[in-house]
């Protein structure tokens, strides 16, 4: 299993691998492969399963994940690595090209990238590579795998390939309709806690839902009151979010008698938990908004400004519940186009 470990994928992997699992024993399966079948029609009961071929080449990667999910008890070990775009872009030659480098990589994630997400043209795509080579990131990778009921333990970058760690802790979620488009539904509390779905511009990567837990155990929160460090979060997502371009969509929710224009933000289940229990209860009373409580107030974007803006505006929205909405519609209005505040 050495020999083939480091011939393959070479002494760091081993060593990576080593740390983790006993690659000798007679429960870890070691193999190379990109067929489902490798897995399902192998006899054997296995602790622990190394793939060293690249997830980026397997034709249909929750359905390959789940059959590892099934071969594994719980707390079973899954090692497997995958090729970032940007691992790809420094390792083509191409890419240290000025100008051109850019031009081909464009293409590339139109090709390789968006065009298996797309619904029309999924099946072509899918007929000319099978599968192969599909451009992957970080982020969608590790969802998928949290999707399929694994829990991330570990992940690093050995030789341009991203190795990663995983722990089978229940069965996948069989998610049959994962959110890759440029809009989405997010799992938001709403008025008297009802579960609602706030429509969204998309500024993540596919999959990048199944990792809220995760990146707040990594890494916790910022001082905005969103996860610190949030590799989840797509380049041109930055731009979008602190232009409050990505909730325009919110307007639907709002037409839907969801929110309101303006009020809390709609918040998850997860971030819910951490805000004080008096904050909590207030919240319940009203329902969100898209515009919040802070950009009315000009506050800063750190969560003690946040949270005490809210509670500042439920207050009022409490004691004056007929007025207080259209003076924040308005103070907001002016902060933003007059002093020109921004998304936290």
């Amino acid at each position: 299993m050495k020999n083939l470990i480091i011939e393959k994928s070479g002494k760091k992997a081993y060593d990576y691998f080593s740390k983790y699992i006993d690659i000798e024993s007679e429960k870890t399966f070691v193999f190379s492969s990109t067929n489902i079948f490798n897995i399902l029609n192998n006899n054997s009961k296995p602790n622990c399963i190394v793939n060293l071929s690249r997830t980026n080449d397997i034709r249909f990667v929750n359905k390959f994940f789940e059959a590892v999910n099934s071969k594994l008890d719980n707390g079973g070990i899954y090692i497997g690595c995958f090729e970032t775009i940007s691992s790809r872009m420094n390792r083509m030659p191409i890419g240290k090209i000025p100008i051109v480098g850019g031009i081909y990589f464009a293409f590339e994630f139109i090709f390789n990238r968006i065009s298996p997400k797309i619904v029309g043209l999924k099946k072509i795509y899918f007929l000319l590579t099978r599968g192969r080579n599909r451009l992957l990131s970080k982020a969608e990778v590790l969802g998928r795998l949290v999707c399929c009921g694994f829990e991330i333990i570990d992940y690093e970058n050995i030789n341009g390939l991203t190795y990663f760690v995983a722990k089978k802790i229940k069965d996948p979620v069989f998610d049959m309709n994962p959110s890759y488009g440029a809009l989405y539904k997010m799992p938001r509390i709403g008025k008297n806690g009802e579960i609602i779905g706030v429509y969204k511009m998309r500024t993540m990567h596919a999959y990048a839902e199944y990792l809220h837990g995760y990146i707040l155990k990594i890494n916790g929160y910022a001082e905005s009151g969103k996860p610190a460090n949030d590799f989840r979060l797509t380049p041109w997502g930055k731009f979008m979010r602190r232009y409050w371009i990505d909730e325009l969509p919110q307007l639907i929710n709002v037409l839907k008698g969801e929110l309101k224009l303006v009020g809390v933000r709609p918040i998850s289940q997860r971030y819910f938990q951490d805000i004080p229990k008096d904050l909590q209860e207030l919240r319940l009373k009203h329902k969100p908004g898209c515009i919040p409580p802070y950009v009315a107030l000009n506050r800063k974007g750190n969560v003690k400004s946040v949270l005490q803006a809210e509670r500042e505006y439920l207050v009022e929205k409490t004691s004056h519940p007929y007025t207080t909405d259209t003076k924040y519609f308005f103070k907001a209005l002016f902060n933003i186009i007059i002093k020109r505040k921004r998304s936290a």
